[in-house]
């Protein structure tokens, strides 16, 4: 099939891009620059250049594909409430484009906030708390009522693997270099789900030869990691001693380092035959070649 990607050279996108290729699909990528551009054509891809922002050509990219995927959204957490109108945009746009045809349409959203206190599973709804701006699930959730097929897989707090450079994780690794010391809050017994990229990216793929029969995946492969232990692996790489730190310490990443997210992946399992064979986060961490360049 003919997928459009949005986010296509980005950490996931590019996982899901090499992935699609290496199943004999053709990609049409969005890039918002030449030079990320070249390097998705290299791989085998189209590409579209444009950005999220230009809705005709979203709309005009989704209705000549047989599916989508939507990977796109800017992390830039000083802007969270405006990306996240861009984002709400953006898929409403594609699925105008997809109203009516059947076609598959995977959107992209975390498992971070969905069951805090206990293991999410994929049957859980999204808060919808007006002070969560980011809607990604709920609107395609909105577009069944329009004869769209849209699904949402949720990613792990943590989609790590080498190479890794703008994730939790490295948050994490630069602020205990920054700090001399690799911190957790309270206890520390706070869990985060991970998956290696490897193996989100093959779930994409599963989730659209499969026809995207579920309206939600857990792209998590283990179900939850002790926050202190993430810390203390970062701590025996960097040589740095692990202590526990208040929240002024993490800044506006406190809410994250101090979230229990857990999630399982029973019934996603079960719906694509998706086994997880990457590597787990803690080995990972220990990589010579993690965040390595």
């Amino acid at each position: 099939m003919r997928v459009f990607v949005t986010g296509a050279t980005g950490w996931v996108g590019a996982a899901v891009v090499e992935e699609l290729l290496g199943g004999g699909h053709q990609v049409l990528g969005l890039a918002r620059s030449k030079e990320k551009g070249d390097r998705l054509a290299a791989g085998g891809a189209e590409v579209l250049l444009a950005t999220l922002d230009d809705l005709a050509a979203l709309r005009g990219a989704a209705a000549a594909a047989d599916a989508v995927v939507h990977l796109a959204f800017n992390h830039d957490f000083s802007r969270f409430a405006e990306n996240a109108a861009q984002d709400r945009r953006a898929i409403e746009a594609l699925g105008e484009a997809l109203a009516g045809s059947d076609k598959p349409f995977l959107v992209t959203s975390g498992v971070a906030l969905i069951a805090p206190g206990r293991v999410a599973v994929e049957t859980d709804r999204p808060p919808r708390d007006a002070s969560f701006p980011r809607r990604s699930e709920v609107t395609a959730a909105a577009l069944a009522e329009r004869g769209v097929r849209a699904a949402t897989v949720r990613l792990a707090p943590s989609v790590h693997g080498v190479g890794e450079t703008h994730g939790f994780v490295p948050m994490l690794m630069d602020l205990a270099r920054r700090s001399g010391v690799s911190a957790y809050l309270g206890d520390g017994e706070n869990h985060w789900a991970a998956v290696h990229v490897s193996d989100a990216g093959r779930l994409y793929r599963l989730a659209l030869e499969s026809d995207v029969r579920q309206t939600v995946y857990h792209a998590t492969d283990e179900e939850g990691i002790a926050f202190r232990d993430i810390a203390e692996a970062i701590g025996r790489k960097l040589g740095l001693p692990v202590a526990r730190r208040d929240r002024e310490h993490f800044g506006w990443f406190a809410d994250f380092a101090s979230a229990d997210m857990q999630a399982s992946n029973r019934l996603t399992r079960e719906a694509l035959g998706w086994q997880p064979t990457g590597p787990a986060l803690l080995a990972d961490i220990a990589d010579p070649g993690y965040y390595a360049g």
